[in-house]
């Protein structure tokens, strides 16, 4: 496995990450067994965050003995000092770890207030202080908030969408971080599973040798693929290219990445699949889709109370309300002509 210097922290990190957010959909055993594989095949970063549910417990469980060679990086959605410490002991408890390695404030609006005695900044400053953290970052989804981050270099590395479908303003952010020597770490590699071909954005992103990819990685097949990758990494040809401009089409404009900020919804719509399923229906084996249980799911979107939690949660500033109505019309299209 090649390593790589996550920017200015100096540590050492394989250049596939383990993006854990996916395990909390497997029971503690298959995570464990995953995880185990992951670090015997020498990777060494993994990626997770208190809003993660069960996530963190699980890489506790199953790496507690494996500490000193891994790389342990959480996230905090706290907006306040004391929140965000109590967050942090919690972290630290389910990791069963005496230090995080990594801690990003998690998607924040807006950057934080430096100076402010009580904020989530001197937080992260007298974490690290105490020895219980030993680097601190910044998770965003917002291209400006990420850009302004990068330009201020207050934290030591930054989380940001970045995939082969990512625009020419995005890409920006990555000369910026190489420039200010700021890890840059690659979360929604794969688009939310709207990138079928793993190869593409795999290739796409090594081209880079300031990014860390985080693969979100739920099954052991998952896994292999990417440790085959890093065996034999895919080479950004011609052809590849040709698929990259081809996905690049089929996915122009504004849509759904699945990011799954928008939830919880209150009359249980399962808003990260619904609202692009058009796009899984064209890209994803479609029968999943077809089920009685999953279209029961799809008609709770009649049930929509127009709350907004969604449209207003959503970092990409999607219509979501608008978008689900739309992607339900389309589903009810598609479903009826495959199952009459």
């Amino acid at each position: 496995m090649e390593t790589m210097r996550l920017g200015q922290t100096r540590i050492m990190v394989s250049r596939s990450g383990f993006g854990a957010l996916p395990i909390q959909r497997i029971g503690f055993e298959e995570a464990g067994d995953l995880l185990l594989q992951a670090v015997d095949h020498g990777i060494n970063f993994f990626d997770t965050a208190r809003d993660y549910t069960d996530s963190e417990e699980k890489i506790g469980r199953a790496l507690s003995g494996q500490r000193s060679r891994i790389i342990l990086a959480t996230k905090t959605s706290a907006i306040d000092k004391k929140k965000l410490f109590q967050d942090l002991q919690t972290s630290l408890s389910m990791l069963k770890t005496d230090v995080i390695d990594l801690y990003q404030l998690h998607n924040p609006a807006e950057l934080p207030d430096y100076d402010d005695p009580e904020g989530t900044y001197q937080g992260l400053l007298e974490a690290q202080a105490k020895g219980y953290i030993r680097f601190f970052g910044l998770s965003n989804h917002r291209l400006d908030v990420a850009m302004k981050a990068a330009q201020e270099k207050r934290f030591d590395t930054i989380q940001f969408p970045l995939n082969s479908l990512s625009s020419e303003e995005d890409l920006k952010l990555i000369d910026l971080c190489k420039e200010n020597d700021i890890g840059l770490i690659a979360m929604k590699a794969m688009s939310g599973g709207l990138i079928t071909n793993p190869a593409t954005t795999f290739s796409f992103l090594r081209q880079y040798d300031n990014i860390l990819p985080i693969w979100g990685i739920q099954k052991k097949r998952e896994l292999e693929e990417f440790l085959a990758y890093e065996k034999n990494p895919p080479v950004l040809d011609a052809a590849m290219m040709a698929q990259i401009e081809k996905d690049r089409r089929e996915l122009s404009g504004s849509f759904c990445r699945g990011c799954g900020y928008c939830l919880p919804c209150p009359v249980k719509i399962p808003i990260h699949m619904a609202a692009r399923i058009s796009l899984l229906l064209a890209r994803a084996p479609y029968q999943q889709f077809l089920t009685d249980d999953f279209k029961a799911q799809m008609e709770r979107i009649h049930d929509c109370t127009h709350c907004n939690h969604c449209k207003d949660h959503c970092p990409y500033g999607l219509d979501t309300p608008a978008l689900l109505q739309r992607m339900l019309q389309e589903y009810d299209q598609f479903y009826a002509a495959h199952t009459t």
